[in-house]
C-alpha cells in the first residue's frame, strides 16, 4: 500500500522518488530554479534547496559561488577569475554576455533574482480611494503567505503615469564606439583596442572560414589585392561585425542611387570642413596635369592646408591651347572660386608653359607665390642625368636586354624562374624613375642572368635560330 505521501510528487523526496519507476532528476527539479526569466537558469540549478548562493552548471557540472551572475560569467568565460565552461558553445556564450549586458541596466527595487514573495505597491489616482485605503491613495498588496520574508523590497508600479516608451538604441550601441574609432585606436601607437568578448569566444576555424568568404570576393570580382589594405575596407568589416548576425547587403540600385547621393552629402560636408581651415590657416592650390586611356588630357586641381588634402574638380582640357594665358585664367578661376584671402601658394608642374603662367598670375594677385612640383623637378633631374655619357649608355643596354626578354615566353618565364618569381623591370612613378630601377634590378639579379644565358636549352635554341 503507498502512502499518501509518497504519492503526491510535490510532497515525495529526492531519494523516494529516485528508487520508484521515475528517476528523478535535479536539474529539471522547477523547485530548484529561481522563477524568473533570466536565460542563465536554462543551464544551472541549486543543488542544495536551502542555498541560493551556490549555482551547478548543468553542462559540465562545476558549481559557482554568488548566484546566477557568476553562473553566467562562467558560461561566458573571461570574467576575472571565472572558469570558463568547457562544453558552452558559441551560441550560448553569445547569449549570456547579452543577459549580463542586459543585466547592466537600471533594475527595479528588487535584490531577489526570483519574482516570488515581492511586496507590490500601486499608486493609484486620489480620485479613485475608496473607503479604507491609506490617505497617501496606495494600496498594499501583500503576500499571500503571512510569513513573508522582511528581506524582500519593494517593487513600485506607477499605475498612474504612461509606460516609458522603449528605446530605439540598445545599451550595447550606446556604449560601443564607432566604427572609425575602432579602427583609428588600431592604428594609433597605443596598439590595438582591448578584444572584445565574442572575440575571445571565437575559434580559429571560424575566423579562417569568414576570411576565405572574404578572399573568394576579391578572387572573384578580380578586385586588386592590394584593396585590403585600404582603411576604408577595415572600417567596412568593422561594422559589419557590430551590426551582427543577418546583416543583408545593399542592393544594386541602393549603392548607384540613395547611398551614392548620400556619400555626396558627405563629402560636401567634409569640404565645409576643409574650408573652415582654409580660412584659418590658408592653403595651398596644386595641379596635376595627366593622360588618361582615351586620349584626353585633364587636369586636376586639388587643395592642400593643415587639414589635408581635398580633391577639389578636374578639368578636360584636351581642346585648349596650353599656353600660358590659358593655364593662368584656368588657376584664377579656382582661385577665385576657393577664395583670393585664402590661397597663398600655388603648386604645379615644372615646365615652361607652367612657369610663365603662374609669372602671369603672380602679377595679377602679388599675395600669392608659386612653387614648382618636387616630384617632377627629380624627375627632370634623373632625365638630365640619365643623358650624361656614363649612363646614357648602360641605359640603353639594359633596355636591350630587358625587350629582348620580355618579347620571348619561353626565356621571360626561365627568367622568372631564376630569379624567384621577380621582374627586371621596376615601374616608378615616373619614366625617367623606371629606367635606374630596372638598372638596380638588373645589379641584384646579375648572377640569375648570366646563368640564365648559359643554359644549354638557351644555346641549342641559339644555334637552332642560326
Amino acid at each position: 500500500m503507498v502512502s499518501p505521501q509518497s504519492a503526491n510528487p510535490q510532497n515525495a523526496s529526492p531519494q523516494s522518488i529516485g528508487s520508484g519507476t521515475a528517476e528523478y532528476d535535479p536539474r529539471t527539479d522547477p523547485k530548484r530554479k529561481a522563477k524568473s526569466n533570466d536565460p542563465g537558469w536554462k543551464y544551472g540549478f541549486w543543488p542544495e534547496i536551502g542555498n541560493r548562493d551556490l549555482v551547478e552548471c548543468i553542462l559540465c557540472g562545476t558549481q559557482v559561488k554568488s548566484g546566477i551572475k557568476r553562473l553566467k560569467e562562467h558560461l561566458v568565460g573571461g570574467y576575472g577569475d571565472a572558469v570558463k565552461c568547457e562544453k558552452t558553445t558559441t551560441e550560448i556564450a553569445a547569449e549570456m554576455e547579452a543577459a549580463l549586458v542586459k543585466g547592466r541596466r537600471r533594475r527595479a527595487l528588487n535584490l531577489d533574482d526570483d519574482d516570488d514573495g515581492v511586496q507590490m505597491v500601486e499608486v493609484v489616482p486620489s480620485e479613485n480611494q475608496v473607503q479604507g485605503h491609506p490617505s497617501s491613495g496606495t494600496t498594499v498588496q501583500h503576500p499571500s503567505s503571512g510569513t513573508a520574508s522582511k528581506r524582500k523590497q519593494s517593487a513600485l508600479k506607477f499605475s498612474t503615469l504612461p509606460p516609458r516608451p522603449k528605446e530605439k538604441k540598445s545599451v550595447i550601441t550606446m556604449l560601443r564606439k564607432k566604427t572609425e574609432e575602432v579602427v583609428e585606436e588600431r592604428h594609433s601607437n597605443n596598439g590595438p583596442a582591448q578584444s572584445s568578448v565574442e572575440g575571445r569566444i571565437r575559434t580559429k576555424e571560424e575566423r579562417d572560414e569568414v576570411n576565405m568568404h572574404v578572399a573568394n570576393f576579391f578572387y572573384e570580382s578580380r578586385i586588386p589585392l592590394n584593396t585590403i589594405n585600404a582603411r576604408s575596407f577595415e572600417i567596412m568589416c568593422e561594422a559589419i561585425g557590430q551590426y551582427g548576425p543577418g546583416y543583408k547587403p545593399p542592393s544594386y540600385h541602393e549603392v548607384r542611387v540613395p547611398l551614392l547621393r548620400k556619400a555626396v552629402e558627405q563629402t560636401n560636408k567634409l569640404k565645409e570642413k576643409h574650408e573652415a581651415a582654409w580660412k584659418q590657416y590658408g592653403c595651398t592650390l596644386m595641379s596635376d596635369g595627366w593622360t588618361d586611356r582615351r586620349g584626353r588630357h585633364l587636369i586636376n586641381f586639388l587643395v592642400n592646408s593643415p587639414e589635408g588634402t581635398f580633391f577639389l574638380e578636374s578639368v578636360d582640357a584636351s581642346s585648349k591651347v596650353h599656353d600660358a594665358p590659358m593655364l593662368a585664367d584656368l588657376l584664377q578661376q579656382r582661385i577665385d572660386l576657393i577664395g583670393r584671402d585664402k590661397v597663398v601658394q600655388v603648386v604645379t608642374d615644372n615646365g615652361a608653359n607652367y612657369k610663365a603662367a603662374c609669372k602671369l598670375l603672380m602679377e595679377r594677385i602679388p599675395t600669392l607665390f608659386w612653387t614648382p612640383c618636387a616630384a617632377h623637378c627629380l624627375d627632370l633631374m634623373l632625365e638630365d642625368i640619365g643623358k650624361m655619357k656614363v649612363f646614357s649608355k648602360p641605359i640603353a643596354r639594359a633596355r636591350q636586354v630587358t625587350t629582348f626578354i620580355y618579347r620571348h615566353g619561353r626565356l621571360l618565364d626561365a627568367m622568372r624562374e631564376k630569379t624567384g618569381g621577380r621582374d627586371l623591370v621596376r615601374p616608378g612613378v615616373t619614366r625617367f624613375a623606371t629606367a635606374f630601377l630596372t638598372l638596380r634590378s638588373l645589379h641584384t639579379h646579375r648572377d640569375a642572368l648570366k646563368f640564365l644565358f648559359l643554359m644549354e636549352s638557351f644555346m641549342l635554341h641559339v644555334v637552332q635560330k642560326e
